[in-house]
C-alpha cells in the first residue's frame, strides 16, 4: 500500500510540472553531488558492512564514478535537452524540422546489490536530468546500503519526486503492478524475464541490465603477465561479483601453466599472501550465494586458492584448470572469485565457443595482433568488447554500456541515460503559405504531378547553406511557373 502511494505521489509531482525547468534538473543534481561530497563514511561504512569493501575501493568503484557523472550532466544537460535539428529534404527546405527531447514521465529504477550506489544511482542521474520523476528501488540484499540510501536520499533530493521505496521481492512484485512510464533494471536474466513480463501489461518500455558469463580469450602471443595481472584485476575485485568481470579464460593448453603461474602472481601482488586478512579483498553478499559458489567447485580441479570459510561468507581467489565446458562452474554465471581456464586449439574454437552461448555483456580478448583483436570483434556478439584490459569500458561516458541477447538491452551513460530515459519527439513546424507546392500532392493525381513529387522526394541535395537559400528561391519560381502552366491545363481539361 504504501509503495502505491509513493508510486501516484510522484506522479502528481510529476504532473505539477517541476521536474521539466532545466535550473530545477540542475539544482536537484548538485544537491545529490553534495551527498556523495558531505556523507562519504556514511556510504562507505554501510558498503564496508555489506561487502566488506574497503573505504578507498568504494570511492574509486562507486562514488568517484557517479560524481563524474554528475558533473557531466551539468555540464552538458542545456545541450542534451535542447532542440536537435535534423537534415531535411527538398519538400521541408522551408520547415523547421527537429527532434525535441521530452520526459517519459514516472521511471522505476530497480538497483543490484553487488555495486549498489554505482548500479542504482546512475540510471537516477539520467532520469533526473531527463526531467522525470523516479522511483527508487535499492537492492534489499545489501541491508545496510539500502537503509543508508532510504536515508539520506531524501534529505538531499525531491523526495516526492524521487521517493526511495525498499523491501523484498512481494515489495517488488507490488510495485511491479504499478503503472511506470519505463522501468530500469539491473540484475540477472531470470528475473530479468519477470521484469519485462510485467512491464508488457502496461506497454511500459524496459532496460534491462544483464549479466552472463563474459568469455576472456587470452593470445599465446601476447605479453602474457601484463595480460593475467589485469584479468585478476577484472576477476577478482568486489570478489568476483562484477557483472562484467570475466568470467571464464579461453586459451591455447601451451599457456595454461603460465597463465595460472601469472595470475597467481598477480592475487599476492594485490591481496598478499593471505587475502582473508587483506583489507582490499571483498566477501560474498551472504550465505545463499557463499553455498550457490562452493557447489561449482565439485567437479574441477583447483590450481590456486580454494580456501573458504562459511561464517565470514571468504572464499580466496581462486583459480580452476583444465575445465571442461560440461562442468557446474560452466553452467551459469560465477558471480564469484572462480577463474575457470579452458583449453582451446585456435582462436576459430574460441570463436565457436563463445557463439554457441548466450551473447555475454562482455567480451574480453588479450592479444597483440590486431588481426586477431579485429577477427573477434567482427565474428561474435556482445555487450561491449575489450582488448588488453577488463572493466574499464565502464568508466567510459561516451560508450553506451548494455547488453545484447541474454545480457540485457538497452544502454545508459552520459548522454545515454538521458537518452535512453527521454522520449524523442519528431518535430515539423510548417507555415500557412506556399502552398502552391503541395499541389502535386493533391488530387487529382497526374502522371505530371508524380513526375515532379519523385524529382522532390527522390532528389538529394547536399549544398552549404547559400546553396539552400539560392536553390528555394530556384525552386519557388520554378513551382510557381509549373503550377501555372499545369493549373492553366488543368482548367482547360475541366472545363
Amino acid at each position: 500500500e504504501e509503495r502505491k502511494q509513493a508510486v501516484a505521489l510522484a506522479r502528481k509531482a510529476f504532473e505539477t510540472g517541476r521536474s521539466k525547468p532545466l535550473e530545477y534538473r540542475i539544482y536537484q543534481l548538485k544537491s545529490l553531488q553534495r551527498l556523495f561530497i558531505e556523507r562519504q563514511q556514511d556510504v562507505s561504512d554501510a558498503i564496508k558492512k555489506d561487502l566488506n569493501k574497503s573505504e578507498v575501493g568504494t570511492q574509486l568503484y562507486e562514488t568517484l564514478g557517479l560524481e563524474g557523472e554528475i558533473s557531466l550532466a551539468i555540464r552538458k544537460l542545456k545541450d542534451w535537452a535542447a532542440p536537435r535539428p535534423v537534415e531535411k529534404n527538398l519538400l521541408t527546405i522551408s520547415d523547421t524540422v527537429y527532434i525535441q527531447p521530452e520526459p517519459l514521465g514516472v521511471v522505476l529504477i530497480i538497483g543490484a546489490w553487488n555495486y549498489p550506489w554505482a548500479v542504482t544511482i546512475q540510471p537516477l542521474i539520467g532520469a533526473i536530468a531527463a526531467g522525470n520523476a523516479a522511483v527508487v528501488k535499492p537492492s534489499e540484499v545489501c541491508v545496510h546500503t539500502a537503509k543508508v540510501m532510504e536515508e539520506l536520499l531524501p534529505l538531499y533530493i525531491d523526495k516526492e519526486l524521487y521517493p526511495v521505496v525498499t523491501g523484498g521481492v512481494p515489495e517488488t512484485q507490488e510495485l511491479l503492478r504499478q503503472r511506470f512510464d519505463h522501468i530500469f533494471y539491473t540484475g540477472n536474466s531470470m528475473v530479468g524475464k519477470v521484469i519485462m513480463e510485467a512491464a508488457a501489461k502496461n506497454l511500459t518500455p524496459v532496460t534491462l541490465e544483464l549479466g552472463g558469463k563474459s568469455p576472456c580469450y587470452i593470445d599465446k602471443d601476447c605479453d602474457i603477465t601484463v595480460a593475467c595481472r589485469r584479468v585478476a584485476w577484472g576477476k577478482y575485485t568486489n570478489c568476483g561479483q562484477t557483472c562484467i568481470a570475466p568470467d571464464y579464460i579461453l586459451c591455447e593448453p601451451s599457456i595454461q601453466n603460465r597463465v595460472i603461474e601469472e595470475v597467481k602472481k598477480a592475487i599476492k601482488e594485490f591481496y598478499t599472501d593471505d587475502p582473508k586478512t587483506c583489507p582490499d579483498y571483498g566477501r560474498i553478499i551472504n550465505q545463499r550465494h557463499f553455498k550457490r559458489i562452493m557447489a561449482m567447485l565439485e567437479d574441477s580441479t583447483i590450481a590456486v586458492g580454494g580456501e573458504n570459510d562459511e561464517s565470514d561468507c571468504y572464499i580466496a581467489p581462486t583459480v580452476l584448470q583444465d575445465v571442461k565446458p560440461e562442468a557446474k562452474v560452466m553452467q551459469e554465471e560465477i558471480f564469484g572469485p572462480l577463474l575457470p581456464i579452458l583449453s582451446i586449439g585456435s582462436l576459430d574454437e574460441a570463436i565457436k565457443f563463445v557463439n554457441k552461448r548466450e551473447k555475454p555483456l562482455a567480451l574480453y580478448v588479450f592479444s597483440q595482433d590486431n588481426k586477431v583483436i579485429n577477427k573477434m570483434r567482427d565474428e561474435t556478439s556482445s555487450g561491449g568488447l575489450l582488448a588488453n584490459d577488463c572493466l574499464v569500458h565502464y568508466s567510459v561516458s561516451s560508450l553506451p554500456f548494455g547488453g545484447v541477447g541474454n545480457s540485457g538491452m538497452g544502454c545508459y551513460h552520459g548522454k545515454f541515460s538521458f537518452d535512453q530515459l527521454s522520449h524523442l519527439r519528431a518535430c515539423l513546424i510548417k507555415q500557412l503559405k506556399m502552398e502552391g507546392v503541395n499541389s502535386m500532392r493533391y488530387p487529382p493525381h497526374t502522371a505530371k504531378k508524380l513526375g515532379w513529387a519523385r524529382f522532390f522526394i527522390l532528389k538529394t541535395v547536399d549544398l552549404g547553406w547559400l546553396g539552400r537559400m539560392a536553390l528555394l528561391a530556384i525552386m519557388v519560381v520554378a513551382v510557381a511557373v509549373v503550377l501555372q502552366v499545369s493549373n492553366r491545363g488543368e482548367r482547360r481539361h475541366y472545363m
